[in-house]
């Protein structure tokens, strides 16, 4: 693969700007500065480069993992709230795609209240197994409840409760009471605001709502809101071989 390719499949702008980039002088690959826009560059996984003086790694496709922080919005359009996508930098965001949509995109959507673990990728069959809510991917959110947590209601999440655009009954995967008002669910679908409606369908209110997990991820203590990270291969392993 010619360098400026390479560049232009990381999200580094147009193949123009790629070639400008590296004509400049601003590139180095493997530590080693290459000003030759054609030069073949074998694509292999991890591969390090630099552009102007930033670290990165080749990555055929993205899967990242973002700490959402509350007052942000999961749209590339937000209405009333800053994008989730502006803490993420540049090439994560401008990835060609053959789809309308370039970039990562994120799996599923958190309110703009609500924090925690968020993925993004720009595979698109990695996105639609994670999101289907045919394949039961288990998503954990801590709760913070207005009123205590009565056993009932913890049994009537887990036996199924009726939403107003739904007749079907809504079952949580799993529901603890952690403290009085901290109560841990699982859900293994996405509907609009289903956690928040599940609580009030058993007479509470969230008053705080956090992603702590997806399928096995759980969202890593030294990650702070807003921060971001590359998911492993072994992460992205397992994401994708859970049980259908």
């Amino acid at each position: 693969m010619q360098l400026q390719e390479l560049l232009y499949s990381q999200g580094f702008g147009t193949r123009r700007v790629c070639a400008g980039l590296v004509q400049q002088g601003w590139v180095k690959v493997d530590g080693v500065p290459v000003r030759d826009a054609t030069q073949q560059v074998e694509a292999v996984e991890d591969l390090p480069f630099e552009v102007q003086g930033q670290a990165w790694r080749y990555h055929a496709l993205a899967y990242v993992l973002l700490n959402k922080p509350a007052g942000t919005e999961c749209s590339h359009k937000p209405s009333a709230w800053p994008s989730i996508y502006t803490l993420l930098p540049a090439p994560l965001r401008q990835r060609p795609a053959r789809t309308a949509l370039s970039g990562v995109q994120t799996i599923g959507r958190l309110d703009q209240d609500t924090t925690g673990l968020l993925l993004l990728s720009d595979d698109g069959q990695f996105i639609h197994r994670m999101a289907s809510p045919k394949h039961h991917v288990p998503k954990v959110y801590e709760v913070q409840a207005k009123h205590p947590v009565s056993d009932e209601q913890i049994r009537k999440l887990c036996a199924g409760v009726v939403l107003d655009d739904d007749p079907a009954p809504v079952r949580a995967a799993a529901a603890e009471r952690v403290a009085e008002l901290h109560l841990r669910l699982t859900i293994t679908e996405g509907k609009y605001h289903q956690v928040k409606r599940m609580v009030a369908a058993v007479g509470n209110r969230v008053e705080g709502l956090h992603r702590s997990r997806v399928g096995d991820l759980v969202l890593p203590e030294d990650l702070a809101p807003g921060q971001w990270r590359w998911l492993t291969p072994d992460e992205v392993e397992a994401l994708r071989q859970r049980p259908r």
